[in-house]
């Protein structure tokens, strides 16, 4: 466990799967002012092992020596999703404290089927917004104080005003010309490149259209499974700063 006293200039970004997440990392590479890590602890988990900066790590231990060893040489954003749980985040206090955590949201019904269409064997507690929850729970828990929050409709509708909400509440810059970007398959998506694709066609925040709530809602099993991650999606949702 770290040091409650520490900072550590890491800012991360957590989010339940297919909602939004990877365009706002992609906008914070754009920037170029943070070493920015892609999804090491889901990665970690799923693989075995997860490139963090110029290291290595090879289970969630090593990714949190990994994250305060990277920021310590230039500061970090790292963004990640809650497909899977992580012990280890949750009971290092020290980084929970320490560190700048913030979360994006989705309706579950549209990251439901946004996920379903990738994955159709998808389970019940892999949607994420229980396991989110959990992590912006400690957070408020470790630093008593209540995690920024963004709605990813926001981002998609207004998305200058929504980042500009989000810079000044987390203390940094807002640099505009970060809100586009040429589009292409980053490096760091190669592993789990096909989860990626959507983002790697766009060249700013933008809205895909579909049917996906409807779809969801037509079917036993997924609107179980949205109705049983609502509740922690409106408690989120209340937490969002809105631009």
């Amino acid at each position: 466990m770290g040091n409650p006293l520490e900072q550590i200039p890491v800012l991360a970004l957590w989010s339940a799967p297919r909602s939004r997440s990877t365009a706002f990392a992609r906008m914070m590479a754009e920037r170029g002012d943070r070493t920015v890590v892609h999804e090491p602890f889901s990665l970690v988990v799923d693989f075995g092992e997860v490139k963090v900066g110029d290291r290595v790590a090879r289970s969630e231990s090593d990714v949190l020596a990994a994250l305060r060893a990277t920021a310590a040489e230039k500061p970090v954003f790292f963004k990640d999703t809650t497909d899977f749980h992580y012990p280890a985040l949750l009971a290092d206090e020290g980084f929970l404290a320490a560190a700048t955590h913030t979360f994006i949201i989705r309706h579950p019904a549209e990251a439901i089927a946004s996920h379903h269409k990738l994955n159709p064997n998808l389970g019940r507690d892999e949607i994420g917004f229980a396991w989110l929850y959990e992590i912006f729970a400690a957070v408020h828990a470790a630093t008593g104080t209540t995690p920024v929050v963004i709605d990813s409709d926001d981002l998609l509708d207004r998305p200058a005003e929504t980042v500009r909400a989000y810079c000044s509440a987390v203390g940094i810059p807002f640099l505009s010309d970060a809100l586009s970007w040429e589009p292409g398959m980053r490096p760091e998506w190669q592993t789990t490149s096909r989860w990626h694709a959507s983002t790697s066609q766009t060249a700013g925040f933008r809205r895909n259209t579909g049917a996906g709530a409807e779809a969801v809602a037509a079917d036993p099993v997924l609107r179980a499974y949205c109705d049983y991650h609502l509740p922690y999606y409106e408690k989120l949702r209340a937490a969002a700063i809105r631009p």
